[in-house]
């Protein structure tokens, strides 16, 4: 059994890591958040320690390595613009750390976070669970052993509809969150290279507070791909079918479907940490490069080839912020 503490256990993504640790059999001892609605723990682990201040946390899990009670992993699940310190700290503590999407925002701390690696002696573990999907691995494997020359024609629409709530939180400052590429895209343009290559080409066509749309050329794929967070752009079928979250991976005319099977990604994420095969820091620079140049890019408009969803119309912002 091995001890975890966890950072950001009151936000949205933590009680995936929660039931990951509890699914492998595993101990959370100590947990910290700004927030105290965190009753989720006591599903889980009602005799963690919990603390609302980081320096008493920090003070909690230093007594703990100082009575040889070492903590083995740390679970990041804070905002993205924490990721990196929080990262940074947990291995100086002593522990391993298993980080929620992306590991950082900007290509240049992938390299920092090696450097405090090799300085302690531990590890730093990202989740990239779309690399875990059954229908991803077989779709890899398809590409791997399909003709060496084909280029494959791509559309990639994902759309999961946001509250004003988004705008007001983190998540709404692009500081912070990395925008709306970063945001929601990151696992499906890691997905993507990880399948079809590396980037070539990374143009902008549309970006503004709710989408972002362009185009890639991978090396043996060329990807259209629009990402937005406003339900008015949901597409017919999916708003009378009541959804609120639309994915779709089109393929050479055919669509890809791989909608289900998200529900225990995050567990497999941690089986394979554990035994060893998780994915580290440098496995996550191609989806940080791509989403850092989708940000820092010049939106051209509609010109070349856009995904048919970049001429919808864009909407103000709710709050009327830039």
């Amino acid at each position: 059994m091995k001890s975890f503490a966890i950072i950001g256990v009151g936000g949205y993504i933590a009680p995936r890591h929660l039931k990951a640790i509890k699914d492998t059999g595993n101990n959370l001892v100590s947990a910290y958040d700004k927030n105290d609605s965190v009753g989720i723990i006591d599903s889980y682990f009602p005799k963690a320690a919990f603390f609302t201040e980081q320096e008493l946390f920090d003070r909690h899990n230093t007594k703990l390595k100082d009575r040889g009670e070492q903590i083995d992993y740390v679970s990041i699940c804070t905002p993205n613009y924490l990721h990196d310190a929080h990262t940074r700290y947990a291995l100086r503590l002593g522990s391993d750390v298993i980080c929620e999407k992306p590991l950082v925002l900007n290509p240049w701390n992938i390299d920092a976070l090696h450097n405090v690696e090799e300085r302690t002696g531990h590890k730093a573990y990202t989740i990239l669970q779309l690399r875990l999907h059954d229908k991803i691995v077989a779709l890899k494997k398809k590409v791997e052993e399909g003709p060496k020359d084909k280029i494959y024609d791509i559309d990639l629409t994902y759309i999961t509809s946001r509250g004003n709530w988004y705008y007001t939180s983190w998540k709404g400052n692009v500081n912070k969150s990395g925008g709306v590429a970063t945001n929601i895209g990151v696992h499906f343009y890691d997905m993507l290279s990880w399948i079809f290559g590396a980037v070539k080409t990374n143009i902008v066509h549309v970006a503004s507070h709710d989408r972002v749309a362009g185009y890639m050329e991978l090396e043996k794929a060329r990807v259209r791909y629009f990402l937005s967070i406003n339900g008015d752009t949901l597409p017919p079928n999916a708003v009378e079918g009541e959804k609120r979250t639309y994915r779709t991976l089109n393929i050479d005319g055919e669509e890809f479907e791989f909608s289900q099977g998200f529900t225990e990604l995050h567990t497999k994420s941690y089986e394979e940490i554990l035994a060893g095969r998780g994915f580290g820091i440098e496995e996550a620079r191609n989806c940080i490069n791509i989403v850092y140049e989708i940000r820092n890019a010049t939106p051209i408009g509609l010109k070349g080839d856009y995904h048919p969803l970049a001429r919808l119309e864009c909407v103000p912002h709710p709050f009327g912020w830039a």
